[in-house]
């Protein structure tokens, strides 16, 4: 009994310590079967990275405004996007991407980095 009682204390522990919230964790939205910059990306960048990526914006020494700056700068997007929340190193700074919009990036660099 007082390994169940030991197993079930630690789990509780380990739930309550989820830091991620309800939508984060029930965002199970398919990802497209194919993945392309255009269709799939292109919003999601544009939507949360382009107002810092950009000229004039406090990161537009690394400006995200076109397929091939992206493609370019793809591990370091999928590094920073991945991080959890409280590292100062996380994208976007002060939010982050559902896990569908993370997957939909990750498939894209699995997917062959198609620009269409």
């Amino acid at each position: 009994m007082k390994k169940f009682m030991y197993l079930i204390s630690s789990a509780v522990v380990l739930v309550a310590c989820e830091s991620r919230t309800y939508e984060e964790i029930s965002d199970n939205t398919p990802v497209a079967e194919q993945v392309t910059y255009t269709k799939d990306v292109k919003p999601i960048i544009d939507a949360n990275c382009i107002s810092c990526h950009s000229p004039g914006g406090p990161a537009s020494f690394q400006p995200w405004t076109s397929y091939n700056q992206v493609k370019n700068n793809i591990d370091n997007i999928i590094n920073r996007i991945g991080r959890p929340n409280g590292d100062p190193q996380k994208m976007p700074q002060g939010g982050s991407l559902s896990p569908t919009q993370i997957n939909i990036i990750t498939k894209w660099k699995a997917d062959g980095l198609l620009e269409n």
